[in-house]
């Protein structure tokens, strides 16, 4: 099992919280976004620089992710693309994507945004705060907690379970 954090616009507090989450579980997170990334130094926590360009992040993590891996990310379009995958799926406000409740969230996102285009909604959502950065820290723990769970009944040892190295080969 690894982590995924689709980090071009992901909060602070949801790095810190993944960061600590992956020390201390002894789980490979890799951070994949077009900017550089400041992390502490570890084997277990990588920056993975793709190209300048829209959906750069979200293609290497759909090619380098496998089934029972944990993504983190606020892109609608990219968690139904890894749900598909068998990839778990967390947004940065701790909602928990599943293969059966992407779809919904993907058609209503599509609604904003022709709604948005439409001048007949302005803004965006709330700033992300304190009850925001504990429902994604709960959720982290409860979906680590079982996809462990699950690996170990795989036979596979959880922290490294998957055989990839994070650079899609």
């Amino acid at each position: 099992m690894q982590i995924w954090v689709d980090a071009d616009a992901c909060p602070g507090p949801v790095k810190e919280i993944v960061v600590r989450a992956a020390l201390r579980l002894g789980i490979r997170t890799l951070f994949v976004s077009d900017k550089y990334v400041h992390l502490e130094k570890s084997e277990l926590l990588a920056y993975v620089a793709v190209e300048r360009g829209p959906d750069s992040a979200d293609k290497h993590i759909v090619a380098a992710s496998v089934a029972g891996d944990l993504a983190v990310t606020q892109d609608i379009p990219l968690a139904a693309l890894l749900c598909r995958q068998g990839v778990a799926v967390i947004d940065p406000r701790g909602v928990v994507h599943t293969p059966n409740t992407v779809g919904d969230r993907l058609a209503t996102r599509n609604l904003m945004t022709d709604l948005r285009e439409a001048g007949m909604i302005t803004g965006g959502p709330a700033p992300f705060g304190p009850r925001d950065r504990q429902r994604f820290s709960d959720s982290l723990d409860r979906e680590l907690t079982r996809l462990r769970k699950q690996a170990a009944l795989r036979n596979e040892r959880p922290p490294t379970g998957g055989n990839h190295d994070g650079q899609g080969t």
